[in-house]
């Protein structure tokens, strides 16, 4: 079996199904546990969710045997991510047989679309919440615990969860997600998200700012912004506020937001994710190169190399539009990563256009990708107006082509770094030795070195010399 959710770095924990952390139970009169799937927005959800049950006196646990409720955050792009949950649920739902008060729900993604299935023809779950109704948890919470079934999937023109702050899940105490938009308003043919996630609405940018300064005077050295666009990123100040970085009326774009968040300390590291290729800016990218402590690093899907699947998909760039942004990157940041999203076997794709794919991953030098093959969702216009006519066995040879190019690629990169020295934020000690630590560079390259005898602790900055590299980890010393 293929593994489809190809990503090359070795210390990397993204798209993990996870556990919070134990609350005080002194202070919680009952337990949750939550997993999550699919992308770090889900991740970034279920903090805010976590939030907001601490404050109705659910305290989290690792142990889902120990839980009075159990939360799934789920995902709709792939199949897969499917066909995981409803396993999980059918678990939980043989866990509720030894423990009738046990409350099983499903949030995110997969709510809307599947909660029939799961509320009555499968009776998996007791309750279905959607992304936009976290706030409603708690009534309905209280709902099923009489034995109703609930739900609620209504999408919001205007919730971002801005006033909550979000409990960091399996926090390692020096990297954070910060929220700064929800939804999408790009239609992309293969995906669900702006039917499961609804608009683009953007974040109040004080309330962005203060929670990246609140995490920094915590000891977090590092955020990454959370948007399914991020560059699209507006949000008008329409009242005046107590700075002098914003007038009242004045627009914040994603640069500006940028640099705002930047200028909360030197030592706080910015990253971004997701970039859609059609709007990042030049002003984005100088702002990046203005900043050292805004990462070198983009991550920009690309989808398809060939520009007559890219109109398929309804990605509104050509191949040749992709590669001069790729020019203009690496034009105005030498030294920036970039990194990938690619899905083969798309609907009517020939063996040619297939190929063109291999070729932009070849000129555009990604460091690492995530790839899959096609996976036809209900709902989506691809769905609707193609057919999925290309053979499994053709999708996945084709897939098996593009992850052997990317694991070369991969290593040519890293190969690239030996002899170099780079500033690298300590995160925690390498998952393979607790003699080493495991941190990252500016371009989002994972970083193992031995602690030796030095005084070094998480969230430090360090410099190390790479010395040796594996296909997803750079190897080296540090500079004393």
């Amino acid at each position: 079996m293929l593994d489809l959710t190809a990503k090359v770095h070795d210390e990397s924990r993204q798209g993990e199904a996870y556990a919070p952390f134990v609350n005080d139970p002194t202070v919680y009169r009952k337990k949750f546990y939550i997993e999550s799937y699919g992308c770090q927005m889900n991740f970034s959800d279920s903090e805010i969710v976590a939030s907001i049950l601490n404050k109705e006196g659910y305290g989290a646990t690792r142990n889902a045997e120990e839980a009075d409720l159990v939360l799934l955050n789920t995902c709709s792009i792939r199949e897969k991510a499917e066909q995981t949950v409803r396993k999980r649920l059918t678990e939980f739902r043989k866990a509720k047989e030894s423990k009738p008060g046990l409350l099983v729900g499903v949030l995110g993604c997969m709510a809307e679309r599947l909660k029939a299935k799961f509320l009555e023809e499968e009776k998996l779950v007791d309750m279905v919440v959607g992304p936009d109704a976290y706030r409603s948890l708690p009534g309905l919470i209280e709902e099923a615990e009489t034995g109703q079934k609930t739900v609620n999937v209504l999408l919001s023109r205007d919730e971002t969860y801005a006033d909550i702050s979000p409990v960091r899940l399996e926090s390692n105490g020096v990297t954070a997600f910060v929220s700064i938009m929800r939804g999408c308003n790009n239609m992309c043919s293969f995906c669900v998200v702006p039917f499961t996630r609804g608009r683009e609405r953007s974040r109040d940018a004080f309330s962005i700012v203060a929670e990246a300064q609140d995490l920094f005077d915590r000891g977090f050295r590092e955020v990454t912004l959370l948007g399914q666009n991020v560059d699209s990123y507006y949000w008008v100040n329409e009242e005046a506020a107590a700075t002098v970085q914003n007038a009242a009326g004045e627009a914040v774009t994603f640069a500006k937001l940028l640099e705002m968040v930047a200028l909360v300390s030197p030592d706080l590291r910015v990253r971004f994710s997701t970039s859609h290729p059609k709007d990042i800016t030049e002003e984005v990218l100088l702002t990046m190169a203005k900043y050292e402590n805004i990462c070198k690093y983009i991550h920009l899907p690309v989808q398809s190399g060939n520009s007559r699947i890219l109109q398929l998909m309804n990605r509104t760039y050509t191949r040749e539009w992709y590669m001069a942004k790729v020019d203009q990157i690496k034009r105005i940041m030498p030294d920036c990563g970039i990194s990938a999203d690619i899905i083969t076997g798309f609907c009517t794709e020939t063996e040619e256009e297939h190929q063109e794919t291999l070729s932009i991953m070849e000129y555009s030098k990604y460091d690492y990708s995530f790839m899959f093959f096609y996976s036809e969702r209900p709902g989506t216009l691809a769905a609707r107006r193609y057919k999925d006519d290309i053979p499994e066995e053709v999708k996945k040879r084709r897939l098996q082509e593009i992850i052997t190019m990317q694991n070369r690629l991969s290593v040519e990169s890293n190969k690239l770094d030996i002899g170099q020295t780079y500033k690298v934020l300590i995160e925690g000690e390498s998952k393979r030795s607790d003699q080493d630590w495991m941190g990252r560079n500016s371009r989002n390259k994972a970083v193992v070195f031995a602690k030796g005898n030095s005084n070094y602790k998480k969230g430090d900055y360090v410099y190390v010399t790479i010395t040796d590299c594996t296909q997803g980890t750079l190897l080296g010393y540090l500079q004393q």
